[in-house]
């Protein structure tokens, strides 16, 4: 298993709301471990396993939920 957090800039997130939206959309793909949404930043936390599941799906399912991801970049 090889864990890595990344961060999603998702600027149209504002609300609870789009928070849950995220976080349902994110939780129950195989290989995530844990989300958490800084509604102030923008920003989108991930903590998966890079052996089941990239950036670009966690990324895809954040824009299928309605919120378009501008950046990606993997956090220590």
């Amino acid at each position: 298993m090889s864990t890595v957090n990344a961060l999603f800039h998702v600027p149209r997130m504002s609300c609870g709301s789009c928070r849950s939206h995220i976080e349902n959309a994110l939780t129950p793909i195989d290989g995530v471990a844990d989300t958490s949404v800084d509604l102030k930043s923008k920003a989108v936390t991930v903590t998966y396993d890079a052996d089941k599941v990239d950036t670009a799906q966690l990324a895809q399912a954040i824009e299928f939920a309605g919120y378009p991801v501008k950046t990606v970049r993997k956090v220590a």
